[in-house]
């Protein structure tokens, strides 16, 4: 492993109030997928980048702006056909239930994207790509974080969490993932179809039950405006101009290191997804590695093992390995063993054969306060966890730029 070459503490404070002043700049604007605020971000991103050294380009990509709107039409569609279903009609009820179930499966996995693309117009989402490091090299290092934040929604509310967090700590120690809430939204669909196929009429309403939670919970998120979204995911964005400092400071020869801000992750993916068909063709998976910073403000750093709304997508355990090895070798700590049942820009990469590792957070009670709330605000950061996994994307750079 690569030594220490970490800053001295005078240093280290500087850096904390260079990131706190990003995020605190970048918070006050509305965010939402391919916004007029988005775009305003990526702008203010671009120039930081540049200042700092970086050939910083703004990438427009055509992206669709929300899941809610696609996911409540096809929850709207299982719906209808759970109503034709009760009143007699089993072909319709089945078939719509199972065509939502299939919409809403390929839209939060983001395999086609079907019913999205027949049901919205695309719009502009705004990438930030940055090159640093040894721009000759052959090899990179991919650091991903995304400028957009999401909107809330009454789906969003901890007060389950955090009740059982006092009551049960336990419980929620016990977890390795988070509850699978995307199950639910297939469950009511699919409900609908195998009820209506089967005529039976506790297994339709049950299923129509849950489809028409699910439309009211879309339509409430479909009106939200933008979360602060200092933690999700202002932190990983100011981690991604730390490590630009760092770099320009103490160049690591040997490695191109891209820096790529997305826009649209709330969309589900949208703004890597544009990055994706742009820059894959020219990044071969033998010499690119990608690591995702993504929500990493809350204190305790993890480095998630695998995720997927749906099927679990297990990360690179190489990559994985080297990752955790290069923390121990800095003597940050690393949270292993957690999956996430919701998707980041990580997994992308991953799926099209990359080595790909993603660092998200949690706090001392292993939840994720503020996620997609309101309060999601820049006092509620924990900033010495932020620059830790700034040391770490070093660590992790500077390690394979002297790999053979």
């Amino acid at each position: 492993m690569s030594g220490n070459l970490d800053p001295p503490a005078e240093a280290s404070a500087a850096e904390v109030r260079a990131i706190k002043a990003v995020i605190e700049e970048l918070a006050v604007i509305p965010r939402l997928p391919t916004s007029t605020g988005e775009r305003q971000a990526a702008r203010l991103i671009q120039a930081h980048l540049n200042r700092l050294g970086c050939v910083a380009a703004l990438q427009p990509v055509p992206a669709y702006h929300s899941y809610a709107w696609p996911i409540g039409l096809l929850s709207a569609i299982a719906a209808a056909g759970g109503i034709a279903g009760l009143r007699g009609h089993r072909s319709i009820g089945a078939a719509a239930g199972a065509l939502a179930a299939l919409g809403i499966a390929d839209d939060i996995t983001g395999r086609i994207n079907a019913f999205r693309k027949m049901s919205m117009r695309p719009r502009v989402a705004w990438n930030v790509v940055a090159e640093a490091g040894d721009r000759a090299a052959d090899r990179t290092l991919c650091v991903l974080a995304h400028h957009d934040a999401a909107p809330s929604g009454a789906v969003f509310d901890q007060s389950v969490q955090e009740w059982l967090a006092r009551r049960h700590p336990a419980v929620i120690d016990r977890l390795h993932t988070n509850p699978p809430l995307w199950w639910l939204v297939l469950a009511g669909p699919a409900l609908v179809a195998l009820g209506s196929a089967a005529q039976r009429r506790a297994i339709l309403g049950a299923g129509l039950g849950i489809t028409l939670g699910t439309l009211m919970s879309m339509v409430d998120i479909g009106h939200r405006p933008a979360v602060p979204g200092a933690n999700d995911n202002l932190s990983g964005v100011a981690a991604l101009l730390a490590v630009a400092r760092r770099m320009r400071d103490r160049p690591a020869p040997g490695l191109r290191i891209l820096l790529v801000s997305a826009g649209a992750e709330e969309a589900l993916q949208e703004g890597i997804r544009g990055f994706a068909r742009h820059y894959f063709p020219r990044l071969p998976p033998r010499k690119t590695w990608f690591l995702n910073l993504d929500t990493i403000g809350s204190g305790r750093l993890v480095l998630l093992e695998g995720e997927g709304p749906v099927r679990m997508h297990d990360y690179d355990a190489g990559f994985k390995d080297l990752v955790q090895a290069c923390a121990s070798a800095r003597g940050i700590d690393v949270t292993r063993g957690l999956r996430s049942r919701n998707s980041t820009d990580g997994i992308v990469p991953s799926k099209n054969g990359y080595p790909t590792a993603t660092l998200v957070s949690v706090d001392h009670r292993k939840l994720m306060p503020h996620y997609h709330l309101d309060t999601d605000v820049p006092e509620h950061l924990d900033y010495p966890g932020i620059v830790d996994a700034v040391r770490l994307v070093e660590a992790v750079a500077r390690e394979l730029a002297i790999r053979p």
